[in-house]
């Protein structure tokens, strides 16, 4: 049972001032600004807490649960939120998940509404990211599959949400390489929001083809690499264009977009 189940069984009724409050201190755990945990990051070696880049994920921090920082964190809870509200269909799915932190708070989301039935995809390798293929040329170069940092086991992550209380039947783990494990997901499965942060084209490629004719009307899908990593923003835009994708994107934060399927 969830610190939030505990809290809200005192009341008659799902209270959104203890939902919010819960949600609130989920982010600031998730993300460690309580106790200011040093970045890993190759280019922070030797720098302490930055509370600038924790808020903009730009940092990779040493002990919280996600990189991606605060603000696009506190995004993702109010996607997540609104995908609830409006009653738009579907699961929930993250392609890169590091260590949980992201499915952990939609998880925990949906655990604060007292909803049961939608799933959250914990979709990764859990080995890092795969090393470029030959021939995609967007991804010529890339090194992220040298960061052994980016390496986090899939028990490593299934632990973080034991932690919070959160681990159940409706937490499903996808191990494998994208292009595998999504195309083999169950044809009817649908989606009520999309996170995808595979940082590299060919990841990004993978997760769009594959999930987003599940994404529902009136879902969302983020893109977390959109900004930082070119060969990502191409993806995007290559998809978008080829299947006269439209939407308006949004911007989070320096990095991060979203658009909401119309």
């Amino acid at each position: 049972m969830s610190l939030f189940e505990l809290i809200n069984k005192r009341v008659q009724k799902p209270d959104n001032r203890v939902r919010d409050l819960y949600v609130d201190a989920l982010v600031r755990i998730i993300t460690n600004t309580i106790y200011e945990d040093p970045s890993s990051a190759p280019w922070h070696e030797g720098r302490g807490f930055g509370p600038h880049e924790r808020d903009q994920g730009m940092d990779w921090p040493q002990k919280a649960h996600t990189m991606v920082g605060v603000k696009r964190l506190r995004n993702l809870a109010t996607l997540t939120q609104k995908v609830i509200d409006d009653d738009i269909p579907g699961d929930f799915i993250e392609t890169g998940v590091w260590r949980g932190g992201c499915c952990i708070l939609m998880r925990g989301i949906l655990a604060a509404n007292n909803r049961h039935d939608r799933k959250v995809y914990v979709a990764d390798s859990f080995e890092g990211l795969p090393v470029p293929t030959e021939g995609v040329e967007a991804d010529k170069g890339d090194e992220h599959h040298t960061f052994m940092q980016l390496q986090v086991t899939q028990e490593e992550v299934a632990a973080n949400f034991e932690r919070y209380g959160l681990l159940d039947e409706t937490v499903v783990f996808l191990k494998g390489w994208f292009k595998d494990t999504l195309p083999a997901l169950e044809p009817r499965a649908r989606f009520a929001l999309l996170r995808l942060d595979g940082d590299m084209y060919e990841s990004t490629m993978d997760g769009l083809s594959a999930l987003y004719p599940k994404l529902s009307r009136g879902g969302y899908v983020i893109i977390d690499d959109y900004g930082c990593v070119p060969g990502c923003k191409q993806a995007v835009h290559d998809y978008r264009q080829n299947h006269g994708i439209n939407d308006e994107i949004v911007t989070i934060d320096w990095t991060g977009v979203y658009w909401r399927k119309s």
